[in-house]
Parts: C-alpha cells; sequence; structure tokens
C-alpha cells in the first residue's frame, strides 16, 4: 500500500532581488514528505533550506519571487482528501487556511515568536478562537493540555504568565505548543534548538519525536546539526546552493553517503574516537548565487571533481529506491572513488556502536 504523501515540492525556482543584481536561492528543488514521516534538511547556511519553508507557508520577504514550481500540500476538510498547490494561494488565504492551522511553523529564536505583551494563555488559545471558533472555556482547557504536553509544570500557573518571565527552554516548548492548538497535519521546525544548552535541547527533540508518536504528525526539521539529525529523522536531504544533491534515509546518508559534499559535512562533525588532532573543514566558499550555475555547483570545493563537474550539473543518480545522489562520479563510466579512508574508519567505528 502506497505511503499518503502530506507535501510534495516539484522543480522549485526562487530568487531575491539585490542591489547587487537577481540572486538565484532556490534552483529546480525536488522534495516530498509522508503521513508521519520526519525529514531533515541539512547544509550550511545560506543553502537555502529556511527559504524552501518560508515559500511553503507563504512568507517569502517581499524582494522574494517565485520563478517556477509547485508545492502540493494534501490535507483534509471533514472526509474530503484536498490538493492544493500552495504557490497559488494569496497570503490571506495562507493566513486563513493553512497557517498554523494545517502547517505551524516553530522558528529558532522563541522571543521573535511569542508576543510579549500577551499572556501565554492568551497565545495558544489565539490560534483555536481564529481558525474553529472555539468557545474560550474549551480553548483555555485545551491550551492548559497542551502545556501538560509539552511538559509545563504547573500550566495554569504558566497561562497568566508573560514570556519575559519564563526561561528559553520554557519559551520553545510554548511555541510548540502554540504551534500543536490546531492539529496541523505539519510540523516544520527551522533550528528550533540553536540557542538552547545541550540538555535543554535533547528534551525539546525528545519532546517533538513523542508528541508526533502521539499524533501522528509529519515533521520537517532544518539544521545544520548532524548529531541532532541522527536522533529524530527517518529521512535525510543534503542541500547545497540552492539544491538537493543527496537524499535517502538517516542510514543510507551517514553510513553510505555517495555525494563528496556529505562526505565533508560527516568528516567535519566533532568525533571523539578521531585521532586527528584538527577538525576537517570543507575547502573554500559557497558559490555566488548571483550567477548562472551551468556547471556542479560544488566542483570548485570538491577535491573529487572531473572535468564533467566544470561543464555540466549532474543530475539525481539512483543509488537505491530511497536514495538519491547528484554527482557525476556515480556515472557508470566515472572512475571508482571511495569516500576518505578517515571517514570510512569513523562510519565504521559507528556502525560498530549501533550493532
Amino acid at each position: 500500500m502506497e505511503r499518503e504523501k502530506v507535501l510534495s515540492i516539484k522543480n522549485l525556482s526562487i530568487s531575491f532581488k539585490t542591489s547587487a543584481g537577481e540572486v538565484n536561492v532556490i534552483r529546480g528543488l525536488d522534495l516530498s514528505l509522508h503521513k508521519g514521516e520526519t525529514i531533515a534538511i541539512v547544509g550550511e547556511s545560506g543553502s537555502g533550506k529556511s527559504v524552501t519553508m518560508k515559500a511553503a507557508m507563504g512568507i517569502l520577504s517581499n524582494n522574494g519571487k517565485i520563478n517556477s514550481g509547485s508545492i502540493d500540500f494534501t490535507y483534509y476538510r471533514g472526509e474530503e482528501v484536498v490538493h492544493q498547490d500552495l504557490l497559488k494561494l494569496s497570503k490571506k488565504e495562507m493566513r486563513k487556511h493553512i497557517n498554523g492551522k494545517r502547517i505551524a511553523m516553530v522558528f529558532q529564536d522563541p522571543m521573535t515568536s511569542l508576543n510579549p505583551t500577551m499572556t501565554i494563555g492568551a497565545q495558544i488559545m489565539e490560534g483555536m478562537i481564529y481558525h474553529f471558533k472555539t468557545k474560550k472555556k474549551e480553548a483555555y482547557e485545551k491550551a492548559v493540555e497542551l502545556l501538560e504536553l509539552v511538559g509545563i509544570t504547573d500550566p495554569e500557573k504558566r497561562m497568566k504568565n508573560y514570556p519575559h518571565q519564563l526561561s528559553g527552554g520554557m519559551r520553545q516548548r510554548i511555541v510548540i505548543a502554540i504551534s500543536l492548538a490546531c492539529n496541523p497535519e505539519l510540523l516544520i521546525c527551522d533550528e528550533p534548538t540553536t540557542a538552547l544548552d545541550v540538555t535543554i535541547q535533547a528534551k525539546i527533540l525528545e519532546l517533538i519525536k513523542d508528541i508526533q508518536l502521539k499524533t501522528g504528525i509529519s515533521v520537517i526539521y532544518i539544521t545544520h546539526d548532524l548529531g541532532v539529525v541522527a536522533k529524530i529523522a527517518d529521512y535525510v536531504a543534503v542541500m547545497y546552493a540552492g539544491k538537493i544533491v543527496e537524499r535517502g534515509t538517516v542510514d543510507e546518508v551517514f553510513y553510505e553517503p555517495k555525494h563528496p559534499y556529505t562526505w565533508g559535512l560527516l568528516s567535519a562533525m566533532p568525533d571523539l574516537n578521531s585521532t586527528e588532532s584538527e577538525l576537517y573543514t570543507i575547502p573554500g566558499s559557497p558559490p555566488n548565487l548571483l550567477h548562472k550555475m551551468d556547471r556542479d555547483a560544488f566542483a570548485i570545493r570538491n577535491i573529487y571533481a572531473l572535468n564533467i563537474d566544470l561543464k555540466e550539473e549532474p543530475p539525481m543518480f539512483k543509488v537505491s529506491d530511497t536514495h538519491y545522489a547528484a554527482t557525476w562520479l556515480l556515472h557508470e563510466n566515472a572512475p571508482k572513488v571511495d569516500m576518505p579512508i578517515e571517514l570510512r574508519k569513523r562510519i565504521d567505528t559507528m556502525l560498530k556502536g549501533v550493532n
């Protein structure tokens, strides 16, 4: 039986008008997510992770322009199954029918998401009252339940608090409670644990996982922390210069990576078992997306680059039914190139720890 698709992004291209010219931030991106799954989108800052999800939420900045593509979202309206291209909805329609109600987003900094002049309770109740005309008493009771769900002690007391009266970890839990208030089908988490210390970070990740088990919600996680990915994701999409260059299950991308950029990211992860005195860094810098890209965007940083990388962008090559990578090294006529020996040793050590 085929799994139910919640989100399907096809050939998405986005550019931004700047004083220096038009920057092609997203360049023909494809991504899909099924019901109940968690997909993590990873990559360096500026690779286009957040921009893609902001397009899905209809909250691109005014200088952003969708050049092509579609973002199909599937949801239930009663018994009816609705397929909606989110790019065809106006901002007003997005706010009324989608944002908060069917797709919710948790941002990096909870203080920018919370209204400092409103109590916590009022902010959790607001979405239910706006979208579903829920009675205040009912909305209050559900808000208290949500605070309990996200692990806030003494929820009735916290309902009367203002954001500045709470710690960073508690504020992030409040933001998650607000995002779940309308029972959305999809939760987008944009680096929700970046500003938090490691122990709180682990609790927030466990919380999101626990909520997913209880509600069956689908989750998209945006992060550059591969340690986070290993804990929470079913699938990983590796982004570079506005495109997905490798995607697969967590095990495939972590233990059998095929793209040299993914090799670089995994090699740059701190490792307690490593004998190397310095942490690996990927040479060079990401390309300037003001210029049209008619070659592999990673070619100039790639020590394994082939001549064709400088002339033509690689297509997505199939490794398995769930694993794909955009590198010419996977072409049948390409020379056989294995991942760096140090990375292979590291992965073998990780596998021994797992088995």
